[in-house]
């Protein structure tokens, strides 16, 4: 497939976080579950969405962080916090349709 790349990184922490964040453009679409790396791709005006097919955004992202940061302190105090619920059908329906809405955005603006 011509528009795909493979491309391997060096070992390290938030290598492949780094290479993504440096490569995205505006109107790219990125899939992540990373809050972090998806607020670095938002500050490049790339599409970003969660796995399950919630977008982050400028107005979201904010809120993801600190829920992220609250979730860490809690889990370093030894708080016991559950993790994400299983990916379902719904999920996958969501996430397809999300998908789908962010490449027909995408192709808008290129």
């Amino acid at each position: 497939e011509p528009l795909i790349e493979r491309v391997i990184v060096d070992a390290g922490p938030d290598v492949a976080d780094d290479w993504i964040a440096d490569q995205a453009e505006p109107w790219d679409i990125v899939v992540t579950n990373d809050i972090p790396l998806a607020g670095r791709c938002l500050e490049k005006q790339a599409l970003v969405l969660s796995g399950k097919g919630n977008p982050f955004t400028p107005d979201s992202i904010g809120m993801a962080l600190a829920s992220r940061s609250i979730g860490e302190h809690l889990r370093s105090m030894g708080e016991v916090t559950r993790g994400p619920a299983p990916f379902g059908p719904a999920d996958r329906s969501r996430f397809l349709q999300a998908l789908d809405q962010a490449v027909n955005r995408s192709k808008r603006r290129r």
